[in-house]
């Protein structure tokens, strides 16, 4: 009954809001007098006034619209990639599973889907045809692999696994040969901890070969966990590019694990001079675990791709680098760049810098966006300036915005107040709107109160 009496109370404070702006005759005459010259000064300045508004309202939902355009093909694009990455994987389990026709199709699908992961699905679709004995198709796939990717990092690689497909023809494969291999790492790995000079050769044969991934991951394991300055140099030196991209990811991970001063440098080395987004995206993130606010400062400065650029700024944030944040937002002067760092700001709980932009930003998106996070942020500290910033703003659409903030804050007391003394009928029908969501005990009163005037 409470609830249904709540609804009731709703409906009617809304329903006399509305009628509030209803056009009435007196301003149809007054219209149409406009419309004859005969309008009053005060009025003409009025309807100026609300066509500038307007007009502007018009310019900021268009920016908006194509805004979200363009981070709707973003998320597009980001979606993809995370579904080849999603199939890549899938065709390495089945790989490491000897599932080997299962990971044919799969890499085939891949190749077919295009992308970043395409020269790598060459090569295990040429790998997964070899181990089933299917020569012609493997040594297919490879030509099909050189002709459309001559400068590939797979190549040295592609070349190798050729020749061994060649010698191969003419004869079965043995099915335990991987067996064989996993014998081999085992006995490798004891050899490394008992006489590691006469392991470095047999390990650098393995990595060198044309054996499956999981096999050379385990290899550079069995290095990362030698600790000494030569299994750090090797691990550099494929972490540098000396192999196949997926083999590089997996040595610069083992080499941020592996840590020093030395493995720092060789990741920003590597950084700089690396031109595949998936591995600088990966440095930047074992920056980020490794807690170098320099060098991800250094990229979100520095770092050409916008791309990354927003992902260092994001890790920043993760770090909780709010001066370093700060600093940059002042000194940047693009707006897509500063709205990174605005959420990156969010993510590091720089209330203070916040409610700075938000009552001080020059920029109404940004000031707006700035708003909106701290409506998300939830302390007394951010209500308060919100409040405050309502009481001292002209501009109808922040106000507006600070309303929803307020909104998600919960925080129905600051929007009754606003609701009681607002003269603005939109502003006042927001304020409404929005305490007739939030089943409080504040906005209910406050319907009471209007209903019994």
């Amino acid at each position: 009954m409470k609830a249904y009496k709540m609804a009731a109370l709703k409906r009617a404070v809304l329903i006399v809001l509305m009628s509030a702006m209803v056009v009435t005759p007196s301003s149809v005459r007054a219209g149409q007098a406009a419309a004859k010259g005969t309008t009053p000064p005060a009025q003409a300045v009025d309807k100026v006034n609300d066509d500038d508004t307007d007009q502007a309202q018009k310019q900021e939902e268009a920016k908006q619209r194509e805004r979200e355009r363009q981070e709707r093909e973003q998320e597009r694009q980001e979606r993809e990639r995370e579904r080849a990455d999603r199939l890549y994987e899938k065709g390495t389990r089945a790989l490491d599973k000897r599932q080997y026709e299962d990971a044919a199709k799969l890499f085939d699908e891949l190749i077919q889907k295009g992308g970043d992961r395409v020269e790598g699905a060459h090569y295990w679709k040429a790998y997964a045809e070899y181990k089933q004995g299917q020569f012609k198709e493997a040594l297919a796939t490879y030509e099909s692999f050189v002709k459309g990717f001559p400068q590939s990092r797979w190549m040295n690689d592609a070349r190798q696994l050729a020749v061994e497909i060649q010698q191969a023809e003419g004869r079965p494969v043995k099915p335990e040969d991987q067996a064989d291999e996993e014998l081999q790492l085992m006995a490798l790995n004891g050899l490394m901890h008992a006489d590691p000079e006469r392991a470095w050769p047999l390990l650098q044969k393995l990595l060198e070969s044309s054996r499956p991934l999981k096999i050379k991951e385990q290899a550079l394991f069995v290095l990362s966990q030698s600790g000494s300055d030569k299994a750090r140099e090797v691990l550099a030196s494929f972490a540098r590019g000396q192999a196949n991209p997926d083999l590089q990811l997996k040595s610069l991970e083992y080499l941020a694990l592996f840590g020093g001063k030395e493995s720092r440098q060789t990741l920003e080395e590597v950084y700089k001079s690396s031109d595949d987004k998936t591995i600088k995206r990966s440095i930047l993130g074992f920056f980020m675990i490794g807690g170098d606010r320099d060098r991800l400062l250094a990229a979100a400065k520095g770092e050409k791709d916008a791309d990354l650029r927003g992902e260092a700024i994001g890790q920043l944030g993760v770090l909780g680098a709010r001066d370093q944040l700060s600093e940059m937002y002042q000194a940047e002067s693009e707006e897509k760049v500063k709205r990174k760092i605005l959420e990156a700001l969010f993510v590091g709980g720089a209330a203070d810098k916040m409610i700075d932009l938000a009552q001080n930003e020059n920029d109404p998106e940004l000031r707006r966006s700035a708003i909106e996070k701290i409506g998300l942020m939830g302390s007394p500290k951010t209500a308060d300036a919100l409040v405050k910033m309502y009481a001292n703003e002209i501009d109808k659409n922040i106000r507006r915005k600070v309303i929803e903030a307020l909104f998600m804050q919960g925080n129905a007391k600051a929007i009754v107040e606003i609701a009681r003394k607002e003269t603005d009928p939109e502003l006042k029908k927001k304020a409404v709107e929005q305490l007739s969501i939030m089943n409080s005990k504040e906005g209910a009163e406050f319907f009471e109160e209007i209903l019994n005037k």
